[in-house]
């Protein structure tokens, strides 16, 4: 995997993202616009995580932590590019930024009829807690 470059979003990396998801990732969510990944970068730097090989974009995971809280959203890897080790490069250095900010468990956002995902996560070493269930409410 010598050939896989990771690496923080930058501004001028919100618009290819926002397309990769369209290609890549599961779901939706309201946050999905260039004024709401602007706020992320704006926020927390470092915590949209881009993977890249030859200068193409194959991967993302956002990997925020709130000071309490670390969190993970939108782990994806471009279809063609699945079962190479990515979204694994990509958890790696998620932990890794989560433990140099002193983050002591991780939650994942899964959507819950993505099976191909379940996969991905159970493997990566995360389980699924059927005693909570997210409540939202849009602002």
């Amino acid at each position: 995997m010598s050939d896989l470059h990771l690496r923080h979003a930058l501004p001028a990396d919100i618009d290819p993202v926002l397309e990769f998801w369209r290609v890549a990732a599961e779901g939706t969510s309201i946050t999905d616009d260039h004024d709401g990944m602007a706020r992320l970068l704006r926020t927390d730097p470092e915590a949209l995580l881009l993977a890249e090989r030859d200068d193409t974009l194959v991967g993302t995971v956002i990997a925020g932590f709130d000071g309490w809280r670390c969190s993970l959203y939108r782990l994806a890897v471009h279809p063609d590019c699945r079962r190479q080790g990515i979204a694994s490069a990509l958890l790696e250095a998620a932990r890794q930024r989560f433990t140099a900010l002193g983050g002591r468990r991780v939650d994942a956002m899964v959507l819950e009829a993505n099976e191909q995902a379940h996969h991905t996560w159970a493997a990566a070493g995360y389980h699924r807690e059927d005693h909570w269930r997210r409540w939202v409410a849009s602002l």
